[in-house]
């Protein structure tokens, strides 16, 4: 029999490379004769470029390159809407907007050149705070936006206005959300090496690396996808922040100009300030219902801060307008959003992708809708949950789901129903859900080279019996190579420890979208399992020729082929391989299932749906407003558990992530100017703040996903938001927080705003 790993609490694959030191991250690249790139950012968030001059810059000893838009072409960009460009044209939009970029022998040079740019600025009325950039006479951002409106819907499914006209009891809200840094360890950096045959070699800590060739360097550059070859460095996290990521095109264009390798590494405070943060917003809610607890219909306005530029951002507004309709049984809804710019950093996505913002603010309302209707929050929601066999209101396809399991389970292990009993004083828990999509179809249909959304894996087989895998699918250090070494080991038969999953490379590996949209495990892993399945079609055949046995009568077991007839047969897959011309390989490859959605946003977007409930305990100073957490219970269904000890860690890491954010994260822009530009004023939990953190899986076997897995990353961080929020809410005795981050004053107010209602 083979191994049985699947599901085994085992170590990642590269885990002594890291502990040990020996990973090579981004900045630890070496190109000989590389130059340092470096941006001119704009000191304004608004301001008209009246004139660059870069002469001096070029005249500097030790320069090889200045870029500006005095010698590029303007060629916009954006995965969703182009509206961005290299370097600004007309003005800058957002303090930290690329003006200029130099390459330098060094960097004290580079820095020296771009302090010799003399740029001379138009100082412009700026638009920061979404209701006023909407209002007349407010300052565009892009002219081409009317009302600074970037992107809009309006949704109405159901018999929404007779849900309401006929609802026993009606409930409103109004949530607020914050801007909020992905927080990565290592600060986000790119390198680039101009060929003499006109190609380029591009590394970087990346999400996609096919995606960055295609959205981003081929369309600004002016050259075939093809002629860049992307290999992604193993990146210190990402959590979304870096699927497009303007380094790269920055190393790129900078190489081709000096036409030496350049590399560009962005310092922690212009991290800070230019790449894609979790985008604000503010949601509004009413809600129809029977007296019973049945929820009848809903209502959804959505006006979200976009920043200065689009990329990904009407996906999530439209992620958090949508998304938690399909976690209950919803008949009717009537959803509007607005995407506003403004003049503050584009804003982008984060793990959860608007689904944590959309989540803080429903699961907060139940709870506000339970109170109003005197039936108990965890009973609320068990009697309005989607099941397995639904189509939701919204087109969603649902074929498992264990969230009403995952919710018993933590109204069990935190004691429910005894402290809701004895709640209040300070004391409280709460507990909140989520949906997630696993394996996104989204807008990924437009990469694929067949027009699809495929992922490709290879497998092979060397002659020492050691097994590579490649796959177009990127590990951002969640671990997802080695879940795709395990779904491998399990069907060949051959030890982990025998496996490598080099970092993606478009040069040679299939193709693949990367990490967005918890899509690895369920489609990375299925073409990987095909791929393996291949594989193993093949070591068979070859170990039947040359051991002259029935491949019927063959198996592998612990990385040799055995007759199970005779078993003193037997033969080492490095001889088997050997004998068949020293490599036996696998192709597989899988495609997401799903719809692209239309206008209306209707359809199945997703292969399947994963599922979570998170419960928590506070304890709340009522004098001061500080809050501790207490405990955290959490209940995950992310299919069939590929490995153990590495889900684990996700649903830790996303639990305290997702604490971070709720209590001490902020970017906190002021007037367009971003205030926390180190991790000295920009807080993040540490070991210090983490309270004991207990789960469990509830495997429901999707029978899409490999070995019946899906999707886990996404789900591990979205509902402890509002479950803080609403266990706060129980120990105060009504103390909504409607806005984050959860400061002592907000809480303070909140106790003082019950106060005057009780």
């Amino acid at each position: 029999m083979s191994p049985r790993v699947i599901g085994q609490p085992l170590p990642i694959i590269d885990a002594v490379e890291k502990v040990s030191g020996a990973t090579v991250f981004i900045n630890d690249l070496e190109l000989p004769g590389a130059l340092v790139g470096k941006a001119l950012r704009s000191p304004h968030p608004h301001a008209r470029i009246l004139n660059i001059d870069t002469s001096r810059a070029e005249r500097l000893p030790g320069v090889a390159a200045v870029l500006s838009r005095n010698n590029t072409p303007h060629a916009p960009f954006g995965i969703n809407i182009k509206d961005e460009s290299a370097f600004c044209r007309e003005k800058v939009r957002y303090e930290g907007d690329e003006v200029a970029a130099v390459a330098a022998i060094d960097e004290d040079t580079a820095r020296e050149a771009l302090a010799l740019i003399d740029v001379e600025y138009e100082i412009l009325s700026v638009a920061t705070d979404p209701f006023i950039a909407m209002a007349e006479g407010a300052p565009l951002v892009h002219e081409s936006a009317a009302g600074n409106i970037a992107n809009q819907f309006h949704i109405k499914r159901g018999e929404i206005d007779e849900a309401f006209e006929n609802a026993e009891a009606v409930f409103s809200d109004d949530f607020h959300t914050h801007s909020a840094h992905q927080a990565y360890i290592e600060p986000t950096g790119c390198a680039a090496w101009w060929h003499s045959d006109g190609r380029i070699s591009v590394w970087g800590c990346l999400q996609s690396v096919f995606l960055i060739r295609t959205f981003l360097l081929s369309p600004v550059m002016g050259m075939p996808a093809d002629d860049f070859r992307v290999t992604q460095t193993k990146p210190g996290g990402a959590f979304g922040g870096k699927l497009d990521v303007k380094a790269a095109l920055m190393a790129a264009m900078l190489s081709r100009a000096a036409q030496r390798p350049v590399r560009f590494m962005l310092s922690l405070e212009e991290d800070l300030i230019s790449m894609r943060p979790r985008m604000p917003v503010h949601i509004s809610l009413e809600s129809a219902w029977k007296t019973n607890g049945a929820l009848a219909g809903k209502r959804v306005k959505i006006v979200a801060e976009n920043g200065a530029y689009c990329s990904l951002s009407p996906a999530i507004m439209s992620s958090i307008a949508l998304r938690t309709d399909n976690l209950y049984k919803t008949p009717a809804a009537e959803i509007e959003g607005k995407l506003v710019y403004t003049n503050i950093i584009p804003s982008g996505q984060m793990r959860g992708f608007g689904n944590v913002q959309a989540t803080y603010a429903w699961e907060s309302h139940l709870d506000n809708v339970a109170d109003g209707l005197g039936i108990d929050p965890a009973e609320l929601r068990l009697r309005n949950y989607t099941e397995k066999g639904d189509v939701s209101l919204h087109g969603w396809k649902i074929e498992s789901c264990a969230v009403a399991d995952a919710t018993k389970y933590v109204v069990d292990k935190i004691g429910w129903k005894a402290k809701r009993a004895r709640g209040g004083k300070g004391r409280g828990v709460g507990l909140a859900s989520c949906i997630h999509v696993s394996g996104n179809k989204g807008f990924s249909a437009a990469l694929g080279p067949d027009g699809t959304d495929p992922s490709g894996g290879v497998v092979r087989i060397d002659e020492e019996g050691r097994v590579e895998i490649w796959s177009g699918e990127s590990d951002l250090g969640q671990g997802s190579a080695s879940v795709m070494a395990y779904i491998a080991s399990e069907v060949l038969g051959i030890p982990v420890s025998r496996f490598k999953v080099p970092p993606t490379d478009t040069g040679y590996m299939p193709f693949g979208m990367g990490a967005f949209a918890s899509r690895i495990t369920l489609i990375g892993g299925n073409a990987v399992k095909l791929a393996a399945e291949d594989a193993r079609k093949n070591l068979l055949e070859a170990a039947a020729e040359a051991m002259e046995i029935p491949v019927s009568d063959l198996e592998i077991v612990e990385g040799e082929v055995k007759a199970k007839s005779l078993p003193g047969r037997k033969m080492p897959v490095g001889e088997v391989a050997r004998k068949a011309g020293n490599v036996i390989e696998g192709e597989g490859k899988w495609l997401a299932g799903g719809d692209v959605l239309d206008d209306q946003k209707y359809g199945n977007p997703s292969t399947t749906y994963s599922f979570s409930t998170h419960a928590a305990e506070v304890e709340v100073d009522m004098e001061t407003g500080v809050v501790a957490v207490l405990q955290i219970r959490a209940g995950h269904d992310p299919g069939r558990v590929i490995n153990r000890l590495g889900a684990e860690g996700q649903v830790e890491g996303g639990a305290v992530q997702g604490m971070s954010y709720s209590m001490l994260e902020g970017l906190s822009p002021d007037a367009g100017h971003l205030r926390g530009r180190n991790f000295h004023d920009y807080l993040i939990a540490t070991s210090m703040d983490i309270p004991p953190v207990e789960h469990d899986f509830f495997e429901s076997m999707d029978p899409h996903g490999p070995f019946g897995a899906k999707g886990l990353a996404e789900v591990a961080i979205n509902p402890i938001t509002a479950a803080i929020c609403n266990a706060i809410y129980h120990a105060t005795g009504g103390a909504r927080i409607r806005t984050l981050p959860i400061s002592p004053e907000r809480v303070l107010e909140a106790i003082e705003d019950a106060g005057r209602k009780g």
